[in-house]
């Protein structure tokens, strides 16, 4: 049988449509359904009931005539499959999409724990709502609020003003990526924000039965929280009203979030006068953010995350090496890979960073269920931005005893380590350094002095599979290398048995075992025959 995708392809071959044409009809984007019958993307319900509509016939039948199983547990064999909030009761979970999704919902569980009662901003533009893809979304937002995370929405309306500019003939003004508004467009503001709070607020009042919303009880505030003033004339450039936000109301937003509400905030702000203004997404969700002190700002974008010059998935950047990043880019006309989005979006994140917002997220609002992606697995699916790397080395102590555990056991059963029981581990922990990902251990090593030969072992380092190749294991050596120098050791040695060569590699040169402390040429096993290595520091 089919994919769902496939099925809808050929139905709709067969009916003489062409993608543009079924698009039309649905009113939906022609691209994410292009990536629906690829199989690249997830379809909603409600979506999936407008294309068996348009294409005379019914989501059951739709199903009935696919193997529905690759759209919704996952679209490529080599990820994850992991249930859609969209899957049939009717559905029969085979055992292998059961384990995955045991084994998801298991390593969220961390997540689940450090989400509750934190506050996220989530700022997305008006494309999401013109398109439909705010239904999704929603679905998200509701789980998210059901983890007791604090949320703040902040939406654009950009397509929604292009439109009635366009019905009322008035020709758009913009001047570096800022819209010059006037009388007239500054009603088409006024009325396109209107309308998509609305529709924003119609989607969240959703309680049908049998859906992700069955049961939710979400309550929306909105108001006046933005205090705005006129950005003025700029290069010549009378902006009349558009402005920039002056001030955040973070004590209101704050009661209305201890009241378990959603806060939802327009690109519109106010002033002592009494007049509105005009803003920009970016710079309400980056104020709003910093007032809450926020623990993440999330923001929906076309692309998947920043990519860099070579077309590579940026998966973490600190606010100094985006800064790093943005300066390149405008050095090099050449930066092809970087979309207008990440021109937006990433000084945003570098500004809220720098303001004290510990996590910005860059991630794209095309994938299905992409803030819980992001959020609930370990590499995330877009680019996350930080004020500090989020990788740090130190000592370790007793509650680290598990972690380093976890790293040694596949190396131990493959013979590189010497079998060490926890024991002994937390009677040694003080001899123990480790590396941090994230507040996840992800690597160790440990240094044994002998003081009276001023030397030290260097032993036991080991990195989770998933972060080697990153040049770690060179950070860990460098690090447990300066603190022997600066306990006053003139040289490190290691046994090894299996990686010789990364040790050469690294200045140690082979030695006999005569070459060894007396205490540990007694403990030396000889069944095992490690070759010994040392180095001058």
């Amino acid at each position: 049988m089919m994919s769902l995708g496939n099925f809808i392809r050929t139905k709709r071959k067969s009916l003489n449509l062409t993608l543009q044409q079924l698009a039309s009809k649905i009113e939906a984007d022609a691209g994410n359904l292009s990536r629906i019958e690829r199989g690249e993307l997830g379809v909603s319900e409600v979506l999936l009931r407008k294309i068996a509509a348009a294409l005379n016939t019914t989501p059951a039948n739709l199903y009935t005539e696919s193997d529905a199983t690759e759209t919704l547990f996952g679209v490529n064999e080599q990820q994850p499959t992991y249930l859609t909030a969209h899957t049939p009761a009717a559905y029969k979970i085979n055992q292998t999409n059961a384990r995955d999704f045991v084994h998801w919902f298991r390593s969220a569980a961390p997540y689940i724990h450090a989400f509750g009662g934190r506050t996220f901003v989530i700022a997305f533009g008006g494309e999401v709502v013109d398109e439909q893809q705010f239904i999704a979304l929603s679905h998200d937002l509701n789980l998210l609020a059901s983890l007791e995370v604090r949320l703040v929405l902040v939406h654009g309306a950009r397509p929604q003003i292009e439109q009635r500019l366009k019905r009322d003939k008035i020709t758009p003004i913009f001047h570096n990526g800022l819209r010059a508004t006037d009388d007239k467009t500054m009603e088409a503001v006024k009325e396109a924000n209107g309308a998509v709070r609305v529709e924003i607020e119609a989607l969240l009042s959703m309680g049908i039965t049998n859906s992700p919303m069955a049961g939710s009880d979400i309550r929306v505030a909105s108001g006046n929280f933005v205090t705005a003033k006129p950005m003025g004339v700029r290069e010549g450039v009378d902006l009349q009203h558009t402005g920039e936000v002056r001030r955040v109301d973070a004590v209101g937003i704050q009661k209305r979030l201890d009241d378990g509400e959603l806060v939802m905030l327009s690109p519109l702000g106010y002033s002592p006068t009494g007049e509105a203004f005009n803003l920009s997404l970016e710079d309400v969700a980056v104020s709003a953010a910093i007032a809450l002190d926020a623990d993440k700002l999330i923001f929906l974008m076309d692309s998947e995350g920043v990519h860099n010059l070579r077309g590579e998935l940026l998966r973490e950047m600190t606010a100094e090496k985006a800064k790093n990043f943005l300066r390149n880019v405008q050095e090099n006309e050449q930066a092809i890979n970087v979309s207008e989005d990440v021109n937006y979006y990433l000084p945003a994140a570098v500004r809220a960073c720098e303001h004290g917002v510990a996590r910005t997220h860059l991630i794209s609002r095309h994938i299905d269920g992409a803030i819980i992606q992001e959020l609930f697995t370990l590499e995330g699916i877009g680019t996350m931005v930080t004020e500090l790397s989020l990788e740090s080395m130190r000592k370790a102590n007793i509650e680290d005893v598990g972690g380093i555990i976890k790293l040694f056991e596949p190396l131990e059963t493959e013979g590189i380590l010497v079998r060490r029981g926890r024991e002994r581990i937390e009677m040694e922990i003080n001899h123990f350094y480790v590396m941090e990902h994230d507040n996840r251990i992800i690597g160790c090593a440990a240094l044994y002095p002998f003081m009276a030969e001023k030397t030290a072992e260097f032993a036991c380092l080991a990195i989770d599979p998933a972060y080697r190749g990153g040049g770690r294991g060179d950070k860990l050596f460098y690090f447990c290398a300066s603190l022997a120098k600066e306990q006053g050791l003139k040289s490190l040695f290691c046994l090894t048995t299996r990686t010789e060569h990364w040790f050469l590699e690294r200045g140690f040169i082979e030695q006999n075992i005569e070459k060894l402390p007396s205490e540990k040429q007694k403990l030396y096993n000889f069944q095992r025959k490690s070759k010994v290595f040392s180095k001058t520091l």
